[in-house]
């Protein structure tokens, strides 16, 4: 199995997991966001990712929300289920939930806050990959494990049978040019991508896509990339100018967020965008105050993406 097995490509999000005030999962919210995704131009979905929020879900809860994502999203886009854990056993189960539902894929980082050696980080993929005959994507988040994935470990993992993508949230772009120069031709490799330099990148060396956290960006995500398989390089740049503009507001060069936890300013921009984004769950809090609220409908307006009715009704 390889990069050959699955079609995954483009602008993808992770999608956040909407819950209510009180804490309790808001279903009805999290299928009107799914639903929205493809006319959005949304080509793909990883589910129970970092924006997910899956770190503060029970094990059942995050059964649920896979499912509710495969049985809302299957045979439209892909929907790859995000099954991290501390042990590759425990990644396996929730990977095996995750195939007995019909998901295209499962989604891991190396084991949280051990900090893992390359040599390890092998060993759990290996593992996993004997757990459940599905295709893995590997996620390089080196904001949340401590541990960054250095091309030539990538290397080692491109070997193994079901590893087919990697979710490259490098900040490291020298590293991730590396990992697109030694592992583009075998995997998927899905890195921050939207850009002038991200363009040349793609033509030169290869990459197939992107994954945001939410959806906030999607207009100009999925522009750029429809533009890059018709080849209409001016309109992708401009798209990618446009992207750059805004994202650079919202997200730190580390990836945190501008105006609170990413997770927090996803689901508030979502809000003001009139977008089932919720709330998020302890311990992370919401952007309540007036002051961050009112920049980031500010940011949402001069790029574009909130109509002036909207701007004065949203609170």
């Amino acid at each position: 199995m390889d990069r050959n097995d699955v079609d995954w490509n483009g602008y993808w999000i992770a999608t956040t997991t909407p819950f209510k005030k009180d804490g309790s999962l808001d279903e009805t919210a999290l299928r009107q966001g799914l639903r929205s995704y493809p006319e959005m131009g949304i080509t793909g979905v990883l589910v129970n990712g970092t924006s997910g929020e899956w770190f503060s879900q029970t094990n059942s809860e995050r059964r649920r929300v896979a499912e509710i994502a495969v049985k809302e999203l299957r045979g439209n886009i892909p929907v790859v289920i995000g099954c991290t854990t501390y042990t590759a056993a425990h990644t396996g189960e929730l990977a095996q939930h995750a195939k007995k539902i019909g998901a295209d894929g499962v989604m891991s980082t190396p084991p949280p806050y051990c900090v893992p050696t390359p040599r390890e980080i092998t060993r759990y993929f290996q593992d996993l990959s004997e757990y459940v005959d599905t295709p893995i994507m590997v996620y390089n988040w080196a904001r949340g494990t401590n541990v960054e994935i250095k091309y030539d470990t990538v290397v080692e993992l491109s070997k193994i049978k079901n590893v087919v993508a990697i979710k490259d949230s490098t900040t490291d772009r020298d590293q991730m040019i590396k990992t697109l120069e030694h592992v583009s031709d075998k995997v998927r490799i899905f890195a921050p991508l939207i850009s002038r330099l991200g363009l040349a990148v793609i033509r030169g060396i290869g990459g197939d896509g992107n994954i945001d956290g939410g959806p906030t960006a999607a207009s100009f995500g999925s522009d750029f990339y429809e533009s890059v398989w018709r080849g209409d390089d001016e309109r992708a740049k401009a798209a990618a100018d446009r992207y750059v503009t805004m994202m650079s507001k919202l997200i730190n060069p580390d990836w945190s967020g501008v105006y609170g936890t990413a997770q927090a300013q996803y689901k508030a921009c979502m809000n003001i965008m009139r977008q089932p984004g919720g709330y998020p769950r302890l311990p992370l809090l919401p952007i309540e105050d007036s002051t961050s609220l009112a920049a980031l409908r500010e940011i949402l307006t001069s790029a574009g993406l909130l109509e002036p009715t909207a701007r004065a009704q949203a609170v």
